[in-house]
């Protein structure tokens, strides 16, 4: 963590917000009409491909370019951080899990390596708070080269972090997004790995949309009736130490969010600034792009839902973002795998509208 000449810890303050806020350019108007008069005269019945169609408008707005191109280098970056609240009992799984998946990540065997495969896509994981020392043989040191700490505290008594952490966090999101772009990445997937990580995001969703404990607390990884009930407890202390805050973006975080969380939220914002689309997956993903939302309202226009999740949080998180999933398909993994599952249709997307030809082409009229 750096610190000015004066020693006084470098926050992330609302004037410093404000200013990435007002950097987040729109979208490409120009680019969305000139597809959606080429999508009028291609080869086929005027909205016969559905979706697909406005899916392309959006490819076309956010690459500025008409018609779209099939994204070439789409990059998924997990981020790994356990969370203190595990301890109460909101989990079926133990926090000793994360090292182990963060491995699965890295020796390429984990649900969103095989997906990501499938699509054409890489996958970078990077510790930000896991419960454990992940130096050592056999990992590389770029994964743990912006942690900020050892798990997280137990946000329905304690703080997640500490406002110096809570920068450090959205401030390494922001690097990480930059270092992806400018290696070459043309779209982005946020994805998440941490034990307990639903509950500071149902907690986070609930207090930005004024939704109590019940509606937003979900079953996570799997937990029982009672797993539950100790879960909305959780969530509802969790808020109430949230709700003091409400407005100051860093000190949110920090109470009822996670390093992990945060920066992720740091990730859609700089993504956002550095005009770089992002596909959203589960509920973490969402929770973390309502905070951003919140920050600077054009960002959600570089973002697109890519699966419905099972948690209740995530449905009034894309209430709030007005987004719609490109597919449904139950799933609560997490990892980017539900992103990676719609990527494929957003290259369908880009593909029919720059290929197909047009009635003119074909010789006819329209």
């Amino acid at each position: 963590m750096t610190t000015p000449a004066d020693g006084t810890p470098d926050l992330l303050g609302p004037d410093e917000l404000a200013e990435l806020a007002a950097s987040v350019e729109w979208p490409d108007d120009w680019m969305r009409q000139a597809t959606r008069e080429r999508q009028a005269t291609l080869a086929k019945p005027v909205g016969a491909l559905g979706r697909l169609e406005d899916l392309s408008l959006w490819i076309s707005a956010v690459q500025r370019a008409s018609p779209p191109r099939p994204f070439a280098r789409p990059r998924v970056v997990v981020f790994a951080g356990d969370h203190g609240v595990a301890r109460s009992g909101v989990s079926a799984y133990p926090s000793e899990v994360t090292p182990l998946m963060v491995q699965a990540f890295l020796s390429g065997v984990a649900g969103v390596n095989a997906l990501a495969r499938l699509a054409g896509a890489t996958v970078r994981v990077l510790d930000l708070s896991v419960d454990a020392d992940l130096t050592g043989p056999g990992v590389p040191e770029d994964v743990t080269s912006h942690k900020v700490r050892r798990g997280s505290g137990s946000i329905d008594v304690e703080d997640a972090m500490t406002l110096e952490e809570a920068s450090t966090a959205l401030r390494a999101g922001m690097a990480i997004a930059d270092e992806e772009v400018d290696s070459g990445a043309d779209l982005l997937i946020a994805g998440d790995m941490g034990i307990g990580n639903t509950t500071p995001a149902a907690a986070l969703v609930g207090t930005l949309t004024g939704a109590n404990a019940a509606e937003v607390v979900g079953r996570g990884t799997g937990i029982d009736d009672r797993g539950w009930m100790r879960k909305c407890a959780a969530v509802r202390d969790a808020m109430r130490r949230g709700r003091p805050v409400l407005g100051d973006h860093v000190a949110l975080l920090s109470r009822i969010g996670g390093a992990d969380l945060a920066a992720m939220t740091g990730f859609l914002l700089q993504a956002a600034v550095r005009r770089t689309p992002v596909v959203l997956d589960g509920v973490i993903s969402c929770a973390c792009a309502v905070v951003a939302h919140d920050v600077a309202p054009r960002a959600s226009l570089w973002w697109i839902a890519g699966s419905r999740s099972t948690e209740p949080a995530q449905k009034l998180a894309l209430d709030r973002l007005a987004l719609e999933p490109v597919v449904d398909m139950g799933l609560r993994l997490g990892e980017g795998t539900g992103a990676l599952l719609a990527l494929p249709l957003l290259q369908a997307a880009a593909a029919t509208c720059a290929e197909m030809a047009t009635l003119e082409e074909l010789g006819g009229s329209h």
